[in-house]
């Protein structure tokens, strides 16, 4: 049995707005509720906060090695990482400058039945305030990602591609009025001071070109049935590329098990998408046994008490799911409401 948690952890733990508090015990109560073997981060270093980090800190108090993936040249964003119970046999970066935004983590551990497994992490850009242009940059990585992929594919060997994709899959329902009210909630706190603390400010999810139309859409946070025509018209254009490339080669756990649940992950405060995964090969795939969005931790401590995405947490045994088939994971539908 092996047990898999994919966590966007938001700004390496830290909560930038109180003063860089760490948030490690929160962490660790949503972690431990899983008792994993493996767990992928996103944002999960912090290189603007120097001293012990808290994924170090959170590897430390769970007995797991931890290993940081590489720097991204930019001082304001985040580095993934992976930290692990199981014996680690390799560890490789992938830099692409200039395609991927993020270095691709790769590690490949030894499981309990002596098997090797190859995990990749990976944090795909956001760029949402760039339209449909984001939508590309992130199909450019995951082309990438995908090449760097197959020569396991080819070979058959095991492995799972896990993180923030920071895009929607298709036909997945999308409530975008949740993440509208988040993102004018949080610009109201902030009151108009600039503050890279991981969080999204209107800013960031609205294209240059159409922020004349932010005080529309702060009347629109305001009105039910604005809402409502607001979700209608962003579940069509919300983009969803970068998923679909995956089709046919690789299984969404969470979709693989749940056709019909909704799962959403991001904003942990107010869910409204699923942009947080775990795929698995088709052989990996064969052993799933669970995968589930985990909304309370240790204590009954709720995910947004912890961070602004939900973990992501996957069972794989001997034996897998028998009365579901193995389809590609974007053809699974799930209505939206």
């Amino acid at each position: 049995m092996t047990r898999i948690v994919s966590y966007n952890i938001l700004a390496g733990g830290y909560s930038l707005r109180e003063n860089g508090a760490k948030r490690t015990e929160q962490l660790l109560k949503i972690i431990r509720s899983e008792n994993p073997d493996v767990v992928g981060f996103a944002e999960g270093i912090n290189p603007q906060i120097s001293g012990p980090l808290v994924v170090q800190e959170l590897a430390d108090a769970l007995g797991m090695q931890l290993i940081k993936g590489a720097e991204t040249g930019n001082r304001g964003d985040y580095q993934t990482a992976l930290m692990t119970s199981l014996p680690v046999i390799s560890v490789r970066h992938h830099a692409r400058p200039g395609i991927l935004a993020r270095p691709l983590l790769e590690v490949c551990v030894e499981e309990k039945n002596g098997q090797p497994l190859t995990i990749f992490v990976i944090h795909l850009s956001a760029a949402f305030n760039r339209g449909w242009a984001g939508n590309h940059i992130r199909m450019r990585e995951m082309q990438e990602i995908l090449q760097i992929m197959a020569p396991l594919r080819a070979e058959g060997k095991p492995h799972m591609l896990m993180g923030d994709f920071n895009s929607l899959a298709p036909k997945d329902a999308f409530t975008a009025s949740s993440l509208l009210r988040y993102v004018v909630r949080l610009d109201a706190r902030r009151k108009n001071i600039t503050l890279n603390d991981g969080h999204p400010h209107i800013n960031s999810v609205v294209p240059p070109k159409l922020r004349m139309l932010i005080p529309v859409l702060r009347l629109v946070a305001k009105s039910d049935v604005l809402c409502k025509l607001f979700d209608l018209a962003a579940y069509f254009y919300a983009p969803r590329g970068c998923i679909r490339l995956l089709a046919g080669q690789y299984i969404d756990c969470f979709r693989h098990v749940h056709p019909l649940e909704l799962g959403f992950t991001c904003p942990a405060a107010a869910p409204a998408g699923r942009i947080d995964y775990v795929f698995a090969d088709p052989i990996m795939a064969e052993r799933l046994s669970t995968c589930h969005v985990v909304i309370n931790g240790e204590d009954g401590l709720p995910g947004d008490h912890a961070s602004d995405h939900l973990a992501v947490a996957a069972e794989f045994g001997v034996g897998g799911i028998s009365n579901v088939p193995l389809t590609p994971p974007v053809d699974n539908v799930v209505s939206h409401s």
